[in-house]
């Protein structure tokens, strides 16, 4: 099954190309796809607005589409090395938390920042206390937790495990994303086994996507290679479209992937 994240239209959501409360429309009508994932930099005044929150919720059902997720980038390092921020960084989660339970999304996604103080130990113990108490939070409000990779640490598989770790709570997980992993020193991190690393605990997957070839395959990412480890996990939910390239429209890259996807997993041996 295939879902679109928002990140796939920055630039018309930027240049306010449609209003994002017609995200669910685009979603549905112009791309046949029947669940969505929100990014909060694109409604960030909206989290406490209740009447937004209904409207979108309603304008999603009226489409027939699902809101799996909203992704946070804008509300502080949750493993801050300054105490006070991070406890601020939780604070500022929760409004998220909140308004992602009423549009009946399963997870809040978070970068797992660690403001790169102090030895990764340090950060993994830093992150995961932040981590623990939106987590808590989280279950509360029946959301889980989900870490994307993002900027260094966030960015090994290893110390996501290990935050992972240290957390130990059932709605802590991870949203492996095919694209950005790397290890110290910036040197990039074999994103094969890293996704195999990652997908034990994934409540939500991302299918990242730059540049395609004249057969419609992606030419960083070997798709076929990457959806068989998805399915050999176990893993039954939603594919992300990320789609991030440049050469192509969004709305080219979009409907590229999409169909890359969906031919890769109509070549798998069915269950």
């Amino acid at each position: 099954m295939v879902s679109l994240s928002q990140i796939s239209l920055r630039r018309a959501l930027a240049a306010k190309q449609f209003e994002h409360l017609d995200f669910p429309r685009i979603a549905r009508q112009d791309y046949g796809i029947e669940a969505i994932e929100l990014e909060s930099q694109f409604f960030s005044d909206k989290a406490k607005d209740h009447d937004y929150l209904v409207e979108l919720k309603r304008r999603a059902e009226d489409q027939g589409v699902h809101i799996l997720l909203v992704k946070v980038s804008d509300a502080g390092a949750l493993g801050d090395a300054d105490p006070a921020k991070r406890k601020l960084a939780v604070e500022n989660h929760r409004p998220w938390v909140e308004a992602a339970s009423a549009l009946d999304c399963h997870s809040l996604a978070v970068n797992a920042d660690s403001g790169g103080v102090g030895s990764l130990e340090d950060q993994a113990n830093r992150t995961a206390e932040g981590l623990i108490k939106l987590s808590q939070f989280g279950a509360k409000n029946g959301l889980n937790i989900i870490i994307a990779s993002h900027e260094y640490p966030s960015s090994s598989p290893a110390w996501v495990l290990e935050v992972i770790k240290k957390v130990s709570l059932p709605a802590c997980g991870t949203l492996p994303d095919i694209g950005g992993l790397d290890v110290p020193g910036g040197k990039p991190y074999d994103r094969y086994r890293g996704l195999a690393e990652l997908m034990p605990f994934a409540k939500a997957v991302g299918a990242n996507s730059v540049d395609f070839d004249s057969a419609g395959n992606e030419t960083l990412t070997n798709y076929a290679r990457m959806v068989r480890i998805v399915v050999d996990a176990g893993y039954h939910g939603y594919v992300g479209i990320h789609y991030q390239g440049e050469r192509l429209s969004e709305s080219d890259g979009i409907q590229a992937t999409k169909r890359l996807l969906e031919r890769v997993r109509e070549g798998l041996p069915q269950a």
